[in-house]
């Protein structure tokens, strides 16, 4: 976690490629791509916590059909900068067998953790898995899967704001920033 000050000094080093503007704009695109797949699927929508909650939240209020929702909390960072091992904390309890299933998540960096998902959610029963991410991130190799839907593109950097924090801070930026090349948490 960094301090208050560490935080600030973080975002005033920190470059914006994304305001916040455009950040609406994928997300209203993304919801018209979303309603146009799923709209007459009744689908169970799965927000990944805790990062795809500023997403999920805005999406949500622009689905207008019916649907479910819940979550599930799994994660290959903890605290950490870089993916380990996959931690299951949470599964969804509302059943899955049977029915359509959307994953929210913030950002597909290597895809390990969203593979994961995918695997764990058809092996309880989904009929169908799809994914929707905010930012697919330009990692430069093969990831294990596409995501279905993408708000936008981010490139290979040390990204945070809009849900993605950087050591606990800035989830709650409605622009997205990234790290400096060379800056040093």
């Amino acid at each position: 976690m960094l301090s208050p000050a560490q935080a600030t000094d973080v975002l005033q080093n920190a470059d914006m490629i994304c305001t916040a503007t455009a950040v609406q704009n994928a997300v209203e695109r993304l919801a018209g791509e979303i309603s146009g797949e799923l709209a007459a699927q009744n689908p169970l929508l799965l927000c990944v916590m805790g990062g795809a909650v500023v997403f999920s939240g805005q999406l949500l209020t622009r689905l207008e059909f019916p649907l479910d929702f819940d979550y599930l909390h799994v994660t290959r960072y903890g605290g950490a900068t870089v993916g380990g091992g996959i931690e299951w904390k949470v599964f969804p309890l509302t059943p899955l067998a049977g029915r359509v299933i959307l994953v929210l998540d913030d950002v597909l960096d290597e895809g390990h953790t969203m593979a994961a998902i995918r695997e764990r959610v058809l092996a309880a029963g989904a009929s169908r898995f799809l994914c929707a991410v905010f930012a697919d991130k330009d990692i430069g190799r093969k990831k294990p899967l596409a995501a279905d839907f993408v708000g936008m593109q981010l490139p290979n950097r040390y990204v945070f704001g809009y849900g993605m924090d950087v050591k606990g801070a800035w989830r709650n930026l409605p622009a997205i920033y990234a790290l400096k090349p060379n800056q040093v948490l």
